[in-house]
């Protein structure tokens, strides 16, 4: 393999698929999205594709919760609790990462710190956590709250979070463990570190009691796109996942985040920057094509506004003429990166309502590519070139076919040009993502 530089490539795991009609494609078996073979099928098809993780992302309520009548008709995008299936997943699997999210809107920075070190510990280093911030409004209702916390004090307590799980993963040096029999001295107490946070929002005491694992921190995933969400990833993140639509906006996002790490005493690759990308591979254009109007026409009108309305942060647009052109919209306390993308992408292709709910439906707002394998990576390696990203998260419309697809047609492909892996060459995630494992150093 020659000098290229060499992309990650991550997938987001669903039982059914991205696309919001999904579950209606001829092929699709809606009822396995709570079966844990479903998962391991998906799964072990990835590793098979050598790829980096797999990625599940999370809410803590329903979406839509608020129209019963369409959330009755829509994709069952409900997924089980993340670090219970990845923990089924572990022993199943034997190289690929294993990454969750969990919100720190509504756990505690201790919750997440132990199931995290437990989860590398059962997958021997090839845990990750999702740092999300809880972009779905409904879930503050299933914590006894009546409004979603503000944006910014989202982002506020996610710093302190961050800090915290990190500070919890340092309660014990790799060698603190002493297990000496004859002194009956189990573990080195001067290896011990409790944390001692007492902050704006927590107080923790620790130490963790779990003890150190075996990536020393957890790889950090971070999906925000707004200004505090930037400046979150810099800070913490090993990976970011991202909604980029274009090249020039993808070269403009990565060259931003990237020249924020020194101030925080990182360097640019400690951090992989990995845009979504929905594909639909096939051996001609035209049939990609094809594929791709076919999962269309299963939109249901009244789905595909209801999703479009979520996206852009609970707007209602239900007044307004679908045909006719997207209205001027302001800041909510939803994401804000979806939102600018979704409103950019309208204003440049003068999308109607209509059209760009079409577009959500089967995207939900990340990049799509349609066409061959040599295509797709003919792309994918420009973006890689032109520093726009360090690799992809593979988001399938609808599954088994488009996964499997891209694993045995597109993955090849970046294979002969040198653009990825042909084997893992180590075994946990960091090393994957050629990451430095942290080692405790004293404050």
């Amino acid at each position: 393999m020659d000098d290229k530089k060499q992309m990650k490539l991550g997938l987001l795991l669903n039982a059914v698929g991205f696309h919001i009609a999904a579950w209606r494609h001829p092929d699709a078996r809606p009822d396995l999205a709570s079966r844990l073979e479903r998962y391991i099928d998906i799964t072990q098809t990835a590793e098979r594709g050598k790829f980096d993780l797999v990625f599940l992302a999370d809410s803590a309520a329903m979406h839509h919760s608020h129209n019963y009548e369409v959330m009755a008709k829509m994709s069952p995008f409900y997924q089980m609790e993340p670090v219970s299936l990845l923990s089924a997943l572990a022993p199943v699997t034997e190289r690929i990462g294993l990454v969750g999210s969990i919100t720190t809107t509504y756990n505690e920075p201790f919750h997440i710190a132990r199931k995290m070190a437990t989860l590398d510990h059962v997958s021997d280093g090839r845990a990750g956590w999702n740092l999300v911030t809880s972009a779905n409004q409904a879930e503050a209702y299933n914590f006894s709250r009546d409004a979603h916390m503000d944006h910014a004090d989202r982002y506020g307590r996610a710093v302190e979070v961050a800090e915290i799980v990190r500070g919890l993963w340092d309660s014990w040096e790799d060698d603190a463990l002493l297990f000496d029999k004859e002194s009956g001295q189990y573990f080195d107490l001067d290896k011990m570190h409790p944390l001692n946070h007492v902050g704006e929002r927590f107080s923790v005491r620790g130490p963790l009691n779990v003890f150190r694992s075996p990536q020393g921190h957890p790889v950090i995933a971070q999906a925000g796109s707004s200004e505090p969400g930037k400046e979150l990833a810099a800070e913490t993140a090993d990976i970011v996942f991202t909604q980029q639509l274009t090249l020039e906006n993808g070269k403009a996002f990565y060259a931003d985040l990237k020249s924020r790490m020194a101030k925080f005493g990182r360097s640019p690759d400690e951090l992989k920057v990995m845009p979504g990308v929905v594909p639909f591979v096939a051996d001609s254009r035209e049939e990609a094509e094809a594929d791709f109007q076919a999962m269309q026409e299963l939109i249901l009108p009244e789905v595909g506004l209801a999703l479009l309305q979520e996206l852009l942060g609970g707007v209602d647009l239900s007044g307004y003429d679908l045909d006719g052109p997207m209205p001027e919209l302001t800041a909510t306390n939803a994401g804000k990166g979806r939102l600018q993308n979704l409103t950019e992408l309208a204003k440049r292709d003068n999308l109607t309502i209509r059209q760009l709910y079409q577009h959500a439906a089967g995207s939900r707002g990340h990049w799509m590519l349609k066409g061959t394998a040599e295509q797709i990576a003919d792309t994918l390696e420009t973006w890689i070139q032109e520093e726009a990203a360090d690799g992809f998260v593979v988001i399938p419309p609808y599954l088994p076919g488009t996964i499997d697809r891209f694993v045995d047609k597109v993955v090849p492909e970046l294979q002969r040009r040198g653009l990825f892996r042909e084997d893992y060459e180590g075994q946990t995630l960091r090393d994957h993502l050629g990451l430095a494992r942290p080692v405790y150093t004293s404050a």
